[in-house]
């Protein structure tokens, strides 16, 4: 048999697909996942798997996002993506009794705090009842801002492009109000740096 470069092409991609394969079936999908493909493949699997109700605009990546209004913990109104205009955003949707939110609450903290007034912005969105979320953040404070929605097939998050309401969720959104990244789950340390990093 003569090795020509198609069958060389072919059996290198073959081998690649079963390295995946057995990677996947030996690791499980944790490590896909903390890569922007594997979040790209999962929110779009998430979003075609999951009917929103009709009417209920849900943000797709490179769009700008759909005007959002959510209450703020001193009882006003923030509108997005009009309170963040010229600024960029990471929007992190969490509840104080999720437990992989609670965990990235610090890695947030600490980013918001490098960032500064200047920098990349944080918004935290708790899909939360208000007395528990200011129960928790007595217990808990953060200095990045947080506002409250109830969650419902057409919150925030949902809004946002989650339509499946996992937690914890966030989504970057540009200076001019374009839903750049998504991330479903956790940040681990150091991890929002080099993923919010334009």
């Amino acid at each position: 048999m003569k090795v020509t470069p198609l069958r060389i092409v072919a059996f290198a991609f073959v081998a690649g697909l079963l390295g995946l394969v057995a990677g996947l079936w030996i690791n499980g999908p944790g490590p896909l996942l903390g890569t922007e493909f594997g979040q790209r493949m999962l929110n779009d699997s998430l979003v075609a798997a999951t009917p929103t109700p009709e009417g209920v605009p849900v943000a797709k990546r490179g769009e700008t996002i759909p005007a959002v209004s959510i209450a703020t913990l001193d009882g006003g109104t923030l509108r997005l993506p009009d309170a963040y205009a010229g600024q960029p955003v990471l929007i992190n949707l969490w509840a104080s009794w999720c437990g992989p939110c609670i965990e990235e609450m610090p890695e947030l903290d600490r980013y918001a705090r490098e960032q500064g007034t200047g920098g990349t912005q944080v918004l935290g969105i708790a899909l939360d009842d208000a007395e528990a979320v200011q129960d928790f953040l007595q217990r808990i404070p953060v200095g990045y801002r947080i506002a409250l929605d109830a969650p419902g097939p057409a919150d925030a998050g949902v809004l946002l492009g989650n339509p499946r309401g996992v937690l914890p969720y966030t989504a970057l959104v540009s200076a001019d109000g374009r839903l750049l990244k998504q991330k479903i789950g956790p940040f681990q340390h150091g991890e929002i740096d080099d993923w919010a990093a334009p």
